[in-house]
């Protein structure tokens, strides 16, 4: 240290007094946590450890609240992809994530495509907002679904819903078959 440095260090600690306290924690234990706190804490852990949910609550690229979303797999035929982007596909299922948090928003999704796809539904639409109101960055969920569709294997394409269905509020999404609807679709080419 140069002598003017030490000179304002020692100006700026004028006033300080030392405290004459050594202990860390309080000798009564009222800090410590309660045993339903602990109980809390021990079963959020355990929740943590395995989550079968593998949606990513990482780094999101931002859309704009007008943006397009538009995703479609290797494979997926063209004209199967327009008629999804036109809607005219029957909309067998929809899924509501306005008013949720992006964890409520990604357990929902998660869940909800897992659902129709056992069941068999091959069309369903995701209302998920634009955001042009969110803080403090407009679009967050839905740029979270616009990165999260992809990431479900079940899904074979999504795009913007037209207008009438909530426009850029929402997205059409299509699943593949599942494995009984594979099954039966083996047999009857088959059978030809």
């Amino acid at each position: 240290m140069h002598d003017d440095d030490l000179d304002i260090f020692l100006q700026e600690m004028a006033g300080v007094k030392r405290l004459n306290v050594d202990a860390i924690a309080d000798p009564n234990g009222e800090h410590n946590p309660s045993l339903a706190q602990l109980a809390r804490r021990k079963a959020a852990e355990q929740e943590m450890e395995y989550d079968p949910n593998y949606l990513s609550m990482e780094y999101v690229d931002l859309v704009a609240p007008d943006d397009v979303i538009a995703y479609k797999k290797d494979g997926v035929q063209d004209g199967v992809y327009k008629n999804l982007r036109l809607g005219k596909y029957q909309m067998d299922a929809t899924l509501n994530l306005l008013g949720k948090t992006l964890v409520e928003a990604r357990a929902a999704l998660y869940s909800f495509i897992a659902d129709c796809h056992q069941r068999g539904i091959r069309t369903v639409l995701i209302h998920h907002g634009m955001g042009r109101d969110s803080k403090p960055h407009p679009a967050i969920l839905k740029s979270y679904c616009f990165k999260w569709l992809p990431q479900l294997p079940e899904v074979l394409a999504c795009h913007t819903a037209l207008k009438p269905h909530g426009g850029y509020a929402a997205t059409y999404v299509l699943l593949q078959k599942n494995a009984e609807q594979k099954r039966e679709n083996r047999e009857r080419h088959q059978k030809k």
